[in-house]
């Protein structure tokens, strides 16, 4: 049997510049957690279009993004952000960072104990690793209703797990084994409302999952508004997992 893909994302930048723009707006928590200062190095794994990356710098931080994505990378560049293109679990940094930070990316990588290991590595002894995830239960009204709505159309949902939502056990037991310490995670339900719509949602943040079902892109429009009668609303079903770290001195 193959093995999944480690990460499960497709972006069009432009689209999730426009959709997608809550992510960033609610991953101000997250930011705060880790409060970045002054003079710090940080890693941002996950960078996306760089608009947390900004915040960091505008702190008076040095950041580096890391993004699987090209067209995200190119997206955070044309804002100034040095990124660079390396999925999590490749990245082969050595105690270089003062700190790491992630949101809403590490859903997305599904070699996750590869990517810990990664992050650990990257990071000096006593630094910090803070963020936030998609959580158990995160979306699951919305996936159920994508899933429904292709299986009446006659496609195949993938039979593989698209995304990482982890419990507070099972994510901190993947990051102990890493070697971090002092892991403190929890869930956050936190019902978001999609400004441009369910539909849009789909279109944007389940692109690879309806490449993998192989929904033509002329029956995706339809797919999305079919989706958005079945929800019945614009509110997201949002299951966060914030969590925060050390590695040991």
């Amino acid at each position: 049997m193959s093995q999944p893909a480690a990460s499960t994302s497709k972006w069009d930048a432009a689209d999730y510049a426009k959709v997608g723009r809550f992510v960033a707006e609610l991953g101000g928590a997250a930011l705060d957690l880790l409060d970045p200062k002054p003079g710090e190095r940080i890693l941002d794994v996950g960078c996306g279009e760089g608009t947390l990356t900004r915040k960091m710098i505008e702190r008076g931080a040095t950041v580096l993004g890391i993004d699987n994505s090209p067209e995200m990378v190119a997206a955070a560049r044309t804002k100034g952000v040095d990124a660079l293109l390396l999925p999590a679990e490749d990245m082969q940094f050595f105690a270089e960072f003062d700190a790491a930070f992630s949101n809403a990316t590490l859903h997305w990588v599904l070699h996750k104990d590869q990517a810990a290991r990664a992050i650990f590595r990257a990071l000096k002894a006593g630094a910090r690793f803070a963020g936030e995830m998609g959580g158990e239960g995160n979306i699951q009204k919305l996936r159920e209703a994508l899933d429904e709505e292709l299986i009446i159309r006659g496609y195949v949902p993938p039979v593989e797990a698209s995304n990482w939502y982890a419990s507070p056990e099972e994510f901190a037991a993947v990051y102990e084994a890493a070697g971090f310490r002092e892991i403190d995670a929890r869930l956050i339900e936190r019902p978001t409302p999609i400004e441009h719509g369910v539909a849009a949602w789909v279109m944007t943040f389940r692109k690879g999952w309806l490449d993998r079902a192989g929904v033509p892109e002329g029956e995706r429009a339809d797919i999305g508004a079919a989706v958005a009668d079945r929800v019945g609303s614009n509110i997201a079903d949002y299951v966060r997992l914030r969590f925060i770290m050390r590695k040991p001195t």
